[in-house]
Order: C-alpha cells, then structure tokens, then sequence
C-alpha cells in the first residue's frame, strides 16, 4: 500500500518532536527550575525527607512518608515534568493521549499495588496485544498456536498438540549459560532465529549469547490462543493518563516538588543528617569515585503525524523483530483507550547507548561493576537507594510500585518482618 505523507520532523531531542498541549498536566513551562508545588519562599530545613525524583519509586515512598508519617517532603525532579518515564502527555497537533518515554501498559498479579493506584484515579481494564511483522505476515506476540502454525508450517489445534510441540523444538542444555541458550530452551531454534535474536541485537546491541541468562529468562510462549500480551489478573490503564494519576498522588499537603532541578547542585546544601531518598542513577551518584560508568540502552522516539488518515496500523504495537528495518517497533497511541479523532500519531523506536538510561544492559562486566557501586551505596550515610536506577535493576510498573512499598515497611515502619508479597512475574520487555 501507498505510504501516507508524513509531517514529522527531525529535532535534535531523542525523546522526539514532541508537541505539547497547554492543557497537559504535570509540565513546567520552561527549562528553569520551577516550583511546581510548594511555597517560593522555601529552605531545605524545612523539610523532613528529600526525594530525588518523581518517578514511581521516589512518588510512592513520599507520598507514604507524608500521609502515615506527616514529615514534610521535598521531591526534586531534574526533568521538567512529574511522572518520570510513565509521563504522558497531548499532543497539540492531534489531541492524542500519548506518552513521551514510550508505551506504557499497567498490569500486575498483586492485589497490593492495585488498591494502591485505584486511590488515585480512576482505571479502565486494557488487555494488551502486540503482533508482529514476520516473514511478511502479521503474527500474534508473545507467540502462541497461531504464531506457530504461521511460521512453522505446523498444524496445531489443542493445547496438548502445542505441548509436544514445544517439548521437541525447545533445546536442552545441562547448563543454560547465556541469552541464547535460555531462549532456545523456552521456544526452540526457529522462533529463536525470527522472533527474538535480531529484535534482541536492535534492542540491547548485543546478540543474545552476549547477554546474562536472565535477560531471556522470562520470554512469554503460549501453548493455547491466547493474543494477549500479558497474563495478570489486573490489566489496567488511567483514564486521564499517568501524568493525571501522579497528580493525583502528589496531591497532599505535606509535598513539594521541583521541577527542572538538579540534585547534585543542592546537595552540598542539604543539612548534615537530613534522610535523602535517592531513585536516580546509582553511578551518577558516586561520579567522583573513579569507578566506570554502568552500561544502559536509551531509546530514540521517531514522531510522525498523520492529518485525516484514521488508522495508521491494524495494533497499538506493531514489533519488526527482523534486522530488515532499523526500529524494534511501531507506536500508535490513538488505539490505547480507543482516543476518538480523525488524526493520527505514531512512534517509531531505535535503542541507542546514549540519551536517558532505560534499561540495565545485564552482562557480566556491568553486574561486576555493580556490586562495587552497591558497596558504596550500603555504606553511604542517611541516603537510601530506591528504585531502578539506584538498584541498576529492570522494573515494571508494579514491581517498581511494590518495591518501594515493601522498602518503606521494612525501613521506615514497625512492620519490618511482614512478609513480602509473592506474586508471578511477567516481563514487559520482549
């Protein structure tokens, strides 16, 4: 088919040409630190607890910290929004709901951490499906009977048929010692080679023997037909949109926050003593000690912009797992929530080592490295390191969320032995 005209632009920013609608929440109007909630006329004594930023970590525990505790939160965020990576905002152009640092679906097996957000807003139940192109044909991911019987040649029809199947494609090793081994092991040689190891050299730039086990280790595979990406009893969505639900959750009035404001630049500032909750860059903290810098992938959000065309593809998600096209996969965000408009937006992405750290690139020069930052952070004084970043750890949204609650029961509260809940995992990043 003919490819539509596009409107988008090249800018220098990697997050993209982002067109921001004043009506979005959460934004401070320019690149100067701006008080986005508290007094101007504030000092760093005033406050009981500093958060370094207003991502899911930094808002969960400050909101705790306020409302059980009543002690007075300064949260500083150097970027110029509330949100961190689940920030979302519309787009001025199409009035799309969209988000900035990629798509961002909510789903969990933990009934804790779902009481918790429907605090703060209200949710609609979202079952997300991703397909992909594949061999030229639209398949469904994770792969399922369907994906099978398309790429494979098969015929599958039960459940039972799908299990043996599985059982003589998937390798067996006595040891699985890398990415590659773990994903032959779950899925077999031949989805291996089309679904996950270009996908997995375009998204970390390392083929999947160059990576740790556990970065394939949860690949999701089907045995029925199933089209939906995750499994979780709750799958969910904010109606108004993440950067709503933040403020929903910053919403108390013993929390301030800064935009725009580098910590690094207060810090020298900030009363001997002074309990710091610290969600960034775990090596970016400890820049002065002569140690490497940890490894991440960014990723690079090319916008395009579509005026009276409707639908750009037939998903929200379109993956391209073959090295055919530099992208790992297609955005259309007017398909999430089912956004009424003519118009149209979407959100091809490249992962690069530069720009914004996402995800943790898990091999064993990072992993050693690490442990020499986590001994740092262990003995550092009255700063606790919460979160992603400061744990060089990949997160969902729910784990981020029932992780720093589960920190502050056993930091901050009597409930130091309460069990921690347990609950299936399911990854987000195939």
């Amino acid at each position: 088919a003919e490819q539509p005209q596009s409107a988008a632009t090249t800018t220098a920013d990697p997050r993209g040409d982002h067109k921001i609608s004043k009506a979005s929440p959460g934004t401070a109007p320019g690149t100067d630190p701006w008080i986005y909630k508290g007094k101007k006329d504030w000092k760093l004594e005033d406050y009981d607890v500093i958060v370094v930023g207003c991502g899911l970590s930094g808002a969960v525990i400050a909101r705790r910290f306020a409302e059980e505790q009543k002690k007075k939160c300064l949260i500083i965020e150097r970027r110029n929004h509330i949100g961190g990576n689940c920030y979302d905002y519309i787009d001025d152009e199409t009035k799309i709901l969209m988000n900035m640092y990629g798509a961002h679906l909510f789903h969990t097996n933990s009934k804790r951490v779902y009481e918790f957000i429907t605090r703060f807003g209200k949710w609609a139940r979202w079952e997300h499906e991703v397909v992909g192109l594949i061999d030229s044909q639209i398949c469904p991911i994770p792969p399922n009977i369907t994906t099978v019987n398309m790429l494979c040649g098969a015929d599958i029809k039960t459940v039972e048929e799908m299990d043996e199947w599985l059982a003589k494609t998937q390798v067996k090793y006595e040891e699985i010692k890398n990415g590659e081994q773990m994903a032959k092991s779950r899925v077999g040689p031949v989805l291996y080679e089309k679904i996950f190891k270009h996908y997995t050299y375009k998204q970390w730039k390392k083929y999947p023997e160059d990576l740790d086990k556990s970065v394939l280790a949860r690949i999701p595979c089907r045995n029925n037909f199933d089209t939906r990406y995750f499994g979780d009893k709750y799958q969910v969505l904010p109606k108004e949109g993440y950067t709503k639900f933040f403020e929903h959750l910053l919403d108390h009035q013993l929390l301030d926050v800064h935009l725009n404001t580098d910590f690094f630049k207060l810090k020298g500032n900030i009363p001997k003593g002074k309990l710091i909750i610290y969600t960034g860059p775990v090596d970016s903290y400890f820049a002065d000690q002569g140690f490497e810098s940890l490894e991440y992938r960014s990723i690079n959000f090319h916008i395009e912009r579509y005026q009276n065309y409707g639908f750009y593809q037939p998903n929200s998600v379109v993956n391209y797992p073959g090295k055919e096209v530099p992208f790992t996969r297609i955005v259309e965000y007017k398909h999430f929530l089912n956004q009424q408009t003519p118009h149209t937006v979407i959100v091809k992405e490249t992962t690069t080592d530069k720009g914004d750290p996402y995800y943790p690139v898990l091999n064993e020069r990072n992993m050693d490295l690490f442990k020499k930052y986590k001994k740092l952070s262990d003995e550092e004084k009255d700063v606790h390191f919460v979160g992603r970043l400061a744990n060089y750890k990949y997160f969902n949204m729910d784990q981020a969320i029932l992780n720093a609650l589960e920190y502050f029961d056993e930091q901050f509260t009597s409930k130091k032995d309460l069990k921690k809940e347990e609950y299936t995992f399911v990854s987000d990043s195939v």
